[in-house]
């Protein structure tokens, strides 16, 4: 007899490397209705250190990413750690985790989320669903995106799901069909020029605001092959480093010029990405903070109602929607849709590891 109640921990580190998401829910299954409560949340920023380490991951030899992998996962258990005793979380029926993606080139079958070690379970003294991307790549899937099947399980109510974190990303029904993809790169690049200006991230898009649009720049983005593309498509930080980055920086005009053409950009190939432009669109990551690209992405859609939901939606959905993926997988259900990453079948991904 499957339970109809789940106590869990949804566990995430984006591309953006703002930090590891926790977010403590409580599940209930009533008549195959799912409901939700986030409890207590927290993001814990990342040291200097890891960050560069994270970020520069991409370029280090297999043994420098084995000693990664183990040190992370050290690092990913004392931060659960303190969330539940911080939290006096107890009788958990599991910590649901995506840990961190450093390579993700699922046209060569391989994908690579740190932190996903058996180890950690004993670290943790918990159950550990976690590593839900793997199966997916061995299947012929993209691995990505995997946030659709929550958005379909928790969100229907909404005509289009995107998610602006360091890529954005939708999610909708197509012919009957849940379909998904990365669109763009999102924070991954606008970070990088803030980064520059010794800033986190530009507040608000204040910065971007300020530039001009280089008509040359924007046609460029606009025109690389990626974006022609059919779905399902996903995008990983190599995109970034060895395409787009370069790309940006062979014209000499201002940081601000180039990050107010990279949010044009952003929006216009958001505004192509959506079919029905009279719907409602729930948008949530770190993006929706971005008051400029989000005025932008309803000048490409001036039909559409955007949401943006509440404060602990907006910042926790995907650590959300790994807990779901999590709890699915412990009750042996589908928790990846071949509509939506390519893969020859649906399936329940993850790896249990027991404490």
């Amino acid at each position: 007899m499957l339970k109809q109640f789940y106590n869990v921990i949804g566990v995430m580190s984006g591309t953006s490397l703002d930090g590891v998401d926790m977010a403590h829910i409580h599940f209930s299954i009533d008549a195959g209705v799912w409901h939700f409560e986030i409890l207590e949340t927290e993001t814990v920023p990342y040291s200097q250190e890891w960050f560069n380490k994270l970020k520069n991951a991409v370029q280090f030899s297999e043994s420098e990413l084995i000693q990664l992998n183990f040190n992370y996962t050290k690092l990913l258990a004392e931060i659960i750690n303190d969330f539940i005793a911080k939290n006096n979380i107890e009788n958990l029926d599991a910590v649901c985790s995506h840990g961190h993606t450093i390579l993700h080139q699922p046209q060569n079958g391989f994908t690579l989320q740190i932190g996903n070690l058996p180890e950690i379970a004993k670290l943790i003294n918990q159950k550990v669903v976690c590593d839900f991307r793997v199966q997916d790549v061995k299947l012929g899937g993209q691995g990505a995106p995997l946030v659709p099947i929550g958005d379909q399980i928790l969100f229907s109510n909404y005509d289009y799901c995107l998610n602006l974190g360091g890529f954005s990303n939708v999610s909708f029904i197509e012919n009957n069909a849940r379909v998904a993809f990365d669109i763009s790169p999102v924070n991954t690049v606008l970070n990088f020029y803030a980064n520059q200006l010794n800033l986190d991230y530009d507040d608000k898009g204040l910065i971007a605001q300020l530039g001009k649009l280089n008509q040359y720049l924007f046609e460029e983005l606009n025109a690389l092959p990626f974006y022609s593309k059919s779905h399902p498509k996903s995008l990983g930080f190599e995109f970034v480093k060895e395409t787009v980055l370069p790309l940006i920086e062979k014209h000499p005009i201002s940081r601000a010029d180039k990050m107010h053409t990279f949010t044009i950009h952003i929006a216009f190939q958001i505004g192509k990405a959506l079919s029905h432009k009279k719907a409602k669109l729930l948008i949530t990551g770190g993006g929706a903070y971005n008051d400029f690209l989000i005025e932008e992405i309803q000048k490409q859609l001036p039909e559409m109602e955007i949401i943006i939901p509440n404060k602990k939606i907006l910042e926790y959905k995907e650590a959300l929607i790994f807990a779901l993926l999590g709890v699915l997988k412990l009750r042996g259900e589908m928790n990846v849709l071949s509509s939506v990453t390519g893969a020859k079948m649906n399936h329940s991904s993850g790896k249990i590891f027991i404490n």
